[in-house]
């Protein structure tokens, strides 16, 4: 493989490997890691600082310095791209070859396509992801499951859903390629690869290169985005304006710039979506440590109907349509079973009530995590939408949201129990298990689970534990419980999985859950410290 100067590549180059790490590619790379990577610093220090005032008793509101982009009610967002038009049901899912194929042949109009939570950034993930997504481009993609002997291949009749790429989160690296001597952005590794082998594909096709931008934290994290769109189109003399992103709305400092970050944005903007999971994971993490007034209720008993989280979703919505932007659910973690009929049916009535609610709040379209929910989601959202692509035009204007609205966590109904601690405990093991064994989403106890959930579980235990928290009709959190109930429910799973339990991952895993909830620091992600651990 040709070098590129200043550019190193430490991760193993396996077969295929040249055609993704090329020096064109490579090139990019350097130039979007150089011209932006100092920004990224900055801006990540700046949510350092922005923590730092919320745990010493600050709050969020409105930015009073973009007040006037609020009020302008003149611009608007680029008019959808093709393939972007109809959204009403996107199917999610990471980027291994049997994923690619099913999520593509599914009926989703949108296919996910995962670097981020549903998948563990792995060396061999993250490249030869990049070639599933161009193979399939090319329609070359096929793949044969080693166990069963099951065959998957593209459909031949039919549109396949359109790819939009998730690049991972601007906290996090790549640290198999350097670029001047450092680790290079994580997200520009990930969209710059997209954009440079299939970027073209996509145009030819009559669609283009769309991205889904997760974890931003303010409108400035959004102009970031804005100019590495600028910077990688004018080096492949695409023209600006072709990429087209949907933002995340999945932290709670984002939903007070969700007219910002859509103004940022505005020629390369395809909407917002509400990102629900890693948004509780956000409301937790900003406001860990300041009392009863942010400890929400174990994770089960929260619901989509907790007023903070209407608030949430109903503003989302009244943002995006008065801005032209399309407006995308979030993703129910209930998924069926082929196997349990009333396993099946539970998930079935629970996915088709979320996605009732979304529909007839005025979102666009949803997520969902399985193609055997494809369906129902499209079901309900056909009966809204009829032949209309999307009800963009649905304004929401009896939606007034204030910040207190957005922050009324202690609103919240629900317990906490010796239950839901131990579910928390018995989720995050066996997610970071399957994690640091490669997989980033894994079906557990009937829900799909992915980073954002775990990140919900293992964050819940720190905040009960540094907040004294009392389980109902039980004893204080504290880390002497936390322990003794880490080692029961290592029992049980041991117990369960009998000889397919793997001692040394599940050691790990122990090793990790004690650092992200029982230290007396708050690791911002635990996928942070898990990666160092990967090779």
């Amino acid at each position: 493989m040709a070098g590129v100067e200043g550019v190193e590549v430490t991760g193993p180059l396996h077969e295929r490997y040249d055609e993704i790490l090329t020096p064109g590619a490579l090139g990019l790379l350097a130039a979007l890691q150089r011209e932006l990577g100092g920004r990224r610093k900055e801006l990540l220090r700046a949510r350092a600082e922005r923590q730092e005032r919320l745990s010493a008793g600050g709050t969020l509101d409105f930015l009073p310095e973009t007040a006037a982009v609020r009020a302008d009610e003149t611009w608007r967002v680029a008019p959808p791209a093709p393939g972007l038009e109809d959204r009403r049901v996107e199917i999610t899912g990471p980027t291994d070859r049997k994923m690619t194929i099913n999520a593509l042949n599914s009926g989703a109009k949108v296919w996910l396509a995962d670097f981020e939570d549903a998948n563990t950034p792995l060396w061999t993930n993250m490249v030869e992801g990049q070639l599933n997504l161009r193979d399939a481009l090319d329609r070359t993609i096929d793949f044969t499951d080693p166990k069963s002997g099951k065959s998957y291949a593209l459909k031949d009749d039919g549109e396949l859903a359109t790819i939009v790429v998730r690049p991972r989160g601007w906290h996090m690296e790549e640290k198999h390629v350097l670029v001047d001597g450092e680790p290079m952005s994580g997200s520009l590794f990930d969209f710059g690869l997209y954009l440079f082998h299939s970027g073209r594909r996509q145009l030819d096709k009559g669609k283009g290169p769309y991205f889904y931008l997760p974890k931003m934290e303010s409108h400035l994290e959004a102009r970031l985005w804005n100019d590495a769109f600028n910077l990688a189109q004018d080096a492949l003399e695409i023209p600006r304006g072709t990429v087209r992103a949907t933002v995340l709305i999945e932290t709670i400092p984002a939903a007070f710039e969700m007219e910002e970050i859509l103004y940022e944005l505005r020629d390369h903007s395809a909407g917002l979506n509400a990102g629900r999971w890693d948004y509780l994971f956000s409301v937790i993490k900003k406001f860990r440590d300041r009392g009863a007034e942010f400890v929400l209720p174990e994770r089960n008993a929260i619901t989509m109907t907790a007023p903070f989280m209407r608030a949430y979703t109903e503003l989302l919505v009244r943002t995006c349509h008065k801005r032209g932007a399309h407006a995308i659910g979030g993703m129910a973690a209930f998924i069926p079973s082929r196997r349990d009929e009333a396993v099946n049916k539970v998930a079935l009535e629970k996915v088709r009530a979320d996605k009732t609610r979304e529909s007839s709040d005025g979102f666009d379209g949803s997520w969902v995590a399985h193609p055997d929910l494809v369906p129902v989601c499209r079901e309900v959202f056909d009966s809204v939408l009829g032949d209309k692509p999307n009800q963009r035009d649905r304004l929401r204007e009896d939606v007034k949201v204030s910040a207190a609205d957005l922050l009324d966590v202690a609103a919240t109904p629900g317990d906490i129990t010796e239950a839901g601690l131990r579910g928390n405990v018995d989720v995050a093991l066996r997610y970071l298990a399957t994690w640091l064994d490669g997989a980033g989403a894994v079906a557990i106890h009937n829900l799909m689970e992915d980073a954002a959930t775990a990140e919900i579980s293992r964050s819940q235990v720190w905040q009960w534990i540094y907040n004294g928290v009392e389980l109902k009709n039980g004893p204080k959190v504290t880390k002497e419980l936390v322990e003794r109930i880490l080692d029961e429910e290592l029992a049980g799973i041991r117990a369960e999985l009998g000889e397919s339990f793997n001692e040394p991952r599940y050691n790990q895993a122990v090793t990790l859950f004690k650092e992200v909830t029982l230290a007396d620091e708050y690791s911002e992600f635990l996928t942070t410290p898990a990666y160092e651990q990967m090779p």
